[in-house]
């Protein structure tokens, strides 16, 4: 905008709106006729002769911030964290800005989320092939990677949340999330080996288990498994309807657990269902589900909002690896504003009816906030 541009952007106008098209062809003027779309004021401005405006309670920031609907806060973030056993980290080249961490980075990245309010992890780890096979026994070795992060974790930031994921994919040389017999994936003797894994990592000092497998009926075995173990204090985290989507792409290069054959529609979701996931979140209340997940976020909006309006249980949303990498694409290709694109998406979530958030954008989005006064 140069200079005259600016000066007639910034000139009072004549809201009478009489002479505006004086040297201009004028065939119609808005005030006129026997049905006139706009009228006169008591002082000769047009006007729309309306009294509910929507617009007086957008007219400034501090208005909109009085009436806002929904604002998103650090503390309703999980901070997905990848990790592995190595004594340096690794760049995830379809996730820009997201890495593998050593567990000393581990501890390093907690405690400057931590600082900025982020007080909720969960954690992936990449598990070296010679330690997965079909039944994925390594997935409660007290001695694994995980146990041994969450109790680092616990030591060093005691009153953080650790979540923790309890599904046999990082752990199966089939790369699926249960246990695998003619091509099939087995339900209750993967639920075997998943009570296991949750009591492993509940012993390790997990807060949350969080059971991503999507087998039937693990839940409630989960519960069991805790409850007898004495551990009626560690919650459950449901992904409740997780969806068999194209989405996890990235996720699946960071933890090398893409499936070794086929898919994952036989116990993961089908897109194309709504009606589905208020059955998965029945279930899964009625057999102890503490939280009830919607994976991915964005694309599945409506999902959210239709387990918010059928349950009491909080509700959390997957900001998944696919939308993240999206977003990082088109900023890196200047298409888009990364902070308010991010700020907003987030937002959407919480407007959607999400409790909680789990996203990769955690640690960022909270500075973000911290640099812009609202924490």
């Amino acid at each position: 905008m140069d200079k005259t541009e600016a000066a007639a952007a910034d000139a009072t106008i004549d809201r009478s709106m009489r002479d505006v098209d004086v040297g201009a062809p004028q065939e119609f003027d808005p005030t006129e006729g026997g049905s006139p779309a706009l009228v006169r004021n008591n002082k000769d401005q047009v006007w729309v002769s309306q009294r509910p405006r929507p617009r007086r309670n957008r007219k400034s920031a501090a208005m909109r911030g009085m009436v806002r609907e929904n604002i998103v806060l650090p503390s309703n973030f999980i901070y997905p964290l990848f990790i592995h056993d190595e004594d340096f980290n690794t760049a995830i080249p379809s996730m820009p800005g997201c890495e593998r961490h050593s567990l000393d980075s581990m501890i390093k990245e907690v405690g400057e989320a931590f600082e900025l309010g982020v007080k909720t992890f969960v954690l992936f780890p990449k598990v070296a092939d010679e330690l997965k096979t079909n039944l994925g026994v390594e997935a409660y070795n007290p001695e694994g990677i995980v146990p041994r992060a969450v109790r680092m974790i616990k030591e060093a930031y005691p009153e953080s949340i650790v979540c923790t994921d309890v599904a046999l994919d990082p752990y199966s040389d089939q790369g699926h999330d249960g246990v695998v017999e003619d091509g099939k994936i087995l339900n209750d003797v993967t639920i075997n080996q998943l009570c296991k894994q949750a009591v492993c990592q509940a012993k390790a000092g997990s807060d949350v288990v969080a059971p991503s497998d999507m087998m039937d009926g693990r839940v409630g075995a989960i519960r069991d498994a805790l409850d007898s173990e004495g551990f009626t204090d560690v919650s459950i985290l449901s992904y409740t309807a997780k969806y068999a989507s194209a989405y996890y792409g990235p996720f699946r290069d960071a933890l090398d657990s893409h499936p070794g054959f086929g898919d994952k529609k036989t116990y993961q979701q089908d897109p194309a269902n709504g009606q589905e996931a208020l059955l998965e979140a029945s279930l899964d209340s009625a057999e102890g589900a503490d939280m009830l997940m919607v994976k991915p976020g964005m694309p599945y909006l409506d999902i959210i909002r239709r387990l918010k309006d059928n349950t009491n249980l909080p509700i959390a949303a997957y900001h998944v690896s696919g939308e993240y990498a999206m977003i990082k694409a088109a900023c890196e290709r200047g298409w888009l504003e990364e902070k308010d694109v991010v700020l907003e998406t987030l937002t959407c979530f919480k407007r959607a009816g999400a409790d909680i958030i789990l996203t990769y954008y955690a640690k960022q989005a909270a500075q973000w906030m911290k640099d812009d006064g609202l924490i």
